[in-house]
């Protein structure tokens, strides 16, 4: 495989405007990513931006960023636009679609990612980690895969057969937290754009149940923590505390 990471980010973020220039510490949190990515040194790493604001930050601190069109409806649109600019001749034979609003991502996680394609089975492959309790259970923001990974295997590889924000499947047994990281096959991620919106999807606003629907395979790795995205001003001052106390340890060490 020849992967390429592409990093889809917008300032029109609905519950917090703004949200990849929204200070961590001392850089913005779009560079934080931008940073946890390059160092999986797994490929090269562009920014799918639709503001000219956003690509100056990125460019200014050495990274690549790329303008898509404004209009475009989701991120995984954003990814196709930008690949198409940065890598016209088809190198890149697999595409990791990194959200921007991950900023304490541990950089093994997107190496992880890649691992359901050593299936040539497999279109898109996507993580997994265990749900730790009742409450992230219950929570509609926390979108749940239903798979099933062999119990003898703590870091192995699932098909993930429904997502929801439902807490599935029912009855005794792990529950898994989806982590909306994804590597897909470039022939998979240009047939998945091109694809209307699904009716589960519309249903429970996940975009990755449009793959499901239209047959396509995704394989899940199992991870051991989920990393915490940042949606709203909440998510952000843990964020933050969260890099002061990684800074702390770091100082220690």
């Amino acid at each position: 495989m020849n992967p390429i990471i592409v990093i889809p980010a917008r300032m029109a973020s609905v519950r917090l405007p703004g949200k990849p220039l929204a200070m961590i510490g001392d850089r913005p949190m779009i560079l934080h990513v931008l940073a946890r990515a390059r160092a999986a040194d797994i490929g090269p790493v562009i920014v799918a931006v639709s503001d000219r604001d956003l690509a100056c930050v990125v460019q200014d601190a050495g990274g690549t960023a790329i303008l898509t069109d404004p209009a475009l409806p989701s991120g995984s649109d954003r990814v196709w636009q930008a690949l198409g600019h940065a890598d016209p001749d088809g190198r890149h034979d697999v595409v990791i679609n990194l959200q921007g609003d991950l900023p304490g991502l541990d950089p093994r996680t997107l190496g992880a990612a890649l691992r359901p394609l050593a299936d040539p089975r497999t279109d898109i492959g996507t993580l997994a980690a265990p749900i730790a309790d009742a409450d992230e259970a219950a929570r509609d923001s926390v979108v749940k895969v239903a798979c099933a990974f062999a119990d003898d295997d703590p870091h192995g590889i699932a098909r993930a057969l429904y997502f929801s924000r439902a807490a599935i499947p029912w009855g005794t047994g792990p529950l898994w937290h989806h982590v909306g990281i994804y590597a897909y096959r470039r022939a998979a991620l240009a047939r998945f754009v091109g694809l209307p919106e699904s009716a589960l999807e519309r249903r429970e606003k996940l975009e990755q149940l449009r793959a499901l629907e239209a047959g396509m395979t995704i394989g899940c790795c199992r991870i051991d923590h989920a990393p915490s995205g940042v949606d709203t001003p909440d998510d952000l001052a843990r964020a933050r505390r969260a890099l002061t106390q990684e800074g702390q340890r770091g100082g220690e060490a």
